[in-house]
């Protein structure tokens, strides 16, 4: 079956959805370790967010580029990611979709969540033909992130470097047998989010 070009697809339970970043040592490590970001991560930044574990890899390196060494996979409330969606706008003018541009800067400018679609990778991080989303908050909605809607953050640092070199071994079916269990996410958000 051909994928929409246009779906957020995760690792969720009923009740959270798990989101990948990447951070330096310094960083990641105390998140993980003591399960929330820690004073040293900047609430008054925009930080992404990203459902796809492929996607990230493509973004960290499979955890080798410089200052994003350390992969998280972030656990937070189902709640607050479709709270985060509803408050979201498009990261780019979408002609049909906003009546103007001048209206589109007005609601980025305001929106604490912005929505951008990039290709979705494949295990050798090559672009397919449909998107995945990335999610950036700012604002009120960085703080709800770090401070109400987070369960738990785990380091998967370690599976990264072992699927990538499953990959680099070309055995791509072990790898593929490694990855997070995406799979299409439910329910009903606003059309801002796919253009």
């Amino acid at each position: 079956m051909e994928e929409p070009r246009h779906r957020i697809r995760a690792l969720y339970t009923a009740s959270t959805v798990t989101v990948y970043q990447a951070y330096a040592p310094e960083i990641g490590l105390p998140a993980a370790r003591d399960d929330h970001f820690p004073a040293a991560w900047q609430r008054d930044r925009m930080t992404w967010i990203k459902p796809s574990f492929l996607w990230m890899m493509y973004r960290c390196g499979w955890g080798t580029k410089e200052g994003q060494e350390t992969v998280l996979a972030v656990e937070i409330t189902r709640e607050g990611f479709e709270w985060a969606l509803e408050n979201a706008c498009l990261t780019h003018y979408e002609h049909g979709l906003h009546p103007d541009r001048a209206t589109w800067k007005r609601q980025l400018k305001r929106a604490p969540a912005r929505v951008q679609w990039d290709p979705e990778r494949d295990l050798r991080l090559r672009p397919l033909g449909h998107r995945s989303l990335q999610l950036g908050l700012t604002g009120e909605a960085a703080h709800r992130y770090a401070d109400e809607w987070t369960v738990s953050i785990t380091d998967v640092t370690s599976l990264a470097h072992t699927i990538h070199a499953r990959v680099r071994d070309e055995d791509l079916e072990a790898a593929r047998r490694l990855l997070p269990p995406e799979r299409p996410y439910p329910g009903n958000r606003r059309e801002v989010i796919t253009p």
